[in-house]
């Protein structure tokens, strides 16, 4: 084959016209990444992937949706990821057409495509030969491709050491295409998958294939700071070629973490002299208490978009176990090292909501919480549950409660109680009462509030996922341990 090269003073990109009556093929270089960038980042991308909810792992493509569509906006789009390893994946195809963002490993990564339409094979199978063309692409390179529906295509790895490509792919119409009925159900029910939505070669053509000598394939290469063939273009795919695996094995001595960050509007937490009157919190611990605090989180209108009082409710207690204040969850690593010694039962949430980690499963609100109480008005607008535990020292209740208001404020509480078995015991409280009083309480409540008000929760609270039971009271026994 005749080898030329042309410059390109903005992205290198090749438009590869369509051997049938299709979309043609387009892909375009965007940025050369560090030495050994690619292998690190598919590496970590990969870990991530994996550990995603809907990650699957089929054809030699693992992949995850990242997004699904929104029918109820007339968006139809959906977002995925994939990867491709060492060794590539098979020859396949979709019925709409894709465009993806990818990152290609430390060895390069090629892209194989055959353009050939349907009444273009069943005439003449060659024709899935004659339409193949390739794209080669750079070690650690961020590219782009897009192509029309029912292309075939093929990516594998340039390097046997090195995975191909880690790619995030976007669905803009997941409804598009000549979809089987099955496919076509499978996508209403907003539950489609990159292997659900792939066909795979005919073992006529997957035959035809095998015999072929893909060295007679034109191949297009594309190439940023150096041309493809050049001297030191090879010198640099050498050096990213040993640098890759060696930044691998440093990935590995650090986990793959992610964090989620919220800066939420900071409501103000005041504290009341005790629960009103009608707080299931009156009925716990009628024998005497000795330590009392009630916090209140009084939200303006229209903050809370659900008018369920139990959804929100759940998406407070919610909160609590996903959303801790880090402080509270220092202090309660310190008192877990100071009371192991003691046999006193510890815990990492903070003891007004610890009993949600319980594994007294006799009464449960919104299906999974364990609560000793719960109630909820008739018309949903007042919600309330009642947790707590029995330990060693001492005895506690907690309620947790929301309030919807007419005007569309809601009012947000968590208040305990607690009664001393021992001397330690009302040693115990009176070390503590002060910062439980002004810190831990209100700290915890803020925080699980803020977490309920997330943007991304608001549908999840709009639709409770289990009812609790309506207009009366439901209690479980007091020794539940929490």
């Amino acid at each position: 084959m005749l080898d030329t090269h042309r410059v390109s003073r903005s992205f290198p990109s090749i438009s590869l016209p369509s051997y049938g009556d299709g979309s043609p093929v387009e892909v375009a270089l965007i940025t050369q990444l560090g030495i050994g960038a690619g292998d690190q980042l598919l590496r970590d991308a990969g870990l991530r992937q994996a550990a995603h909810p809907a990650f699957v792992d089929a054809l030699d493509e693992p992949s995850a949706r990242l997004g699904g569509m929104h029918l109820a906006h007339d968006d139809a789009s959906s977002l995925y990821s994939f990867s491709v390893g060492r060794q590539g994946h098979p020859f396949h195809r979709h019925a709409g057409p894709r465009m993806f963002t990818a990152i290609a490993g430390s060895g390069g990564a090629q892209l194989r495509f055959s353009t050939a339409s349907d009444a273009q094979l069943q005439r003449d199978p060659a024709a899935f030969l004659h339409a193949l063309r390739c794209v080669d692409i750079p070690p650690d390179c961020l590219f782009t491709v897009r192509f029309g529906s029912g292309t075939w295509h093929q990516f594998v790895s340039r390097h046997p050491r090195h995975p191909a490509l880690f790619a995030l792919s976007c669905h803009a119409n997941e409804r598009s295409g000549a979809l089987t009925e099955a496919q076509r159900a499978q996508i209403e029910a907003d539950n489609a998958d990159i292997p659900s939505l792939t066909d795979t070669l005919p073992p006529a053509l997957q035959q035809l294939l095998a015999q072929a000598d893909l060295a007679r394939v034109p191949v297009v290469s594309l190439s940023l700071q150096a041309p493809s063939r050049s001297l030191l273009a090879g010198l640099c795919a050498r050096t990213r070629d040993l640098v890759g695996p060696l930044r691998v094995l440093l990935a590995r001595l650090r986990p793959a973490h992610g964090y989620i960050g919220r800066s939420a509007a900071r409501h103000p937490v005041q504290a009341l002299a005790g629960p009103p009157a009608d707080s299931l919190l009156q009925q716990a611990l009628v024998e005497g208490t000795h330590h009392e605090d009630y916090n209140t989180l009084a939200l303006p209108a229209h903050s809370v978009a659900s008018r369920s009082a139990s959804a929100v409710l759940e998406a407070v207690l919610d909160g609590f176990l996903l959303n801790p204040p880090p402080s509270v969850g220092r202090l309660m690593a310190l008192r877990n090292v100071l009371v192991t010694p003691l046999q006193l039962r510890t815990s990492p949430l903070g003891c007004p909501v610890s009993s949600l980690l319980s594994t007294d499963r006799s009464m449960l609100f919104a299906g999974r919480f364990p609560v000793h109480a719960q109630r909820v008005d008739a018309g949903d607008r007042s919600a309330e549950v009642l947790l707590g535990a029995d330990d060693r020292h001492l005895r506690f209740r907690s309620c947790v409660r929301v309030q919807l208001l007419d005007d569309g404020a809601a009012v947000i509480a968590l208040g305990t109680r607690v009664r001393t078995r021992n001397r330690f015991g009302r040693l115990y409280i009176a070390a503590i009462d002060h910062v439980h009083r002004r810190h831990i309480s209100p700290a915890m409540l803020r925080m699980a509030v803020a977490h309920a008000l997330a943007p991304e929760l608001v549908q999840a609270t709009t639709h409770a996922r289990c009812r609790p039971v309506v207009g009366t009271v439901t209690t479980a026994p007091a020794t539940s341990p929490g």
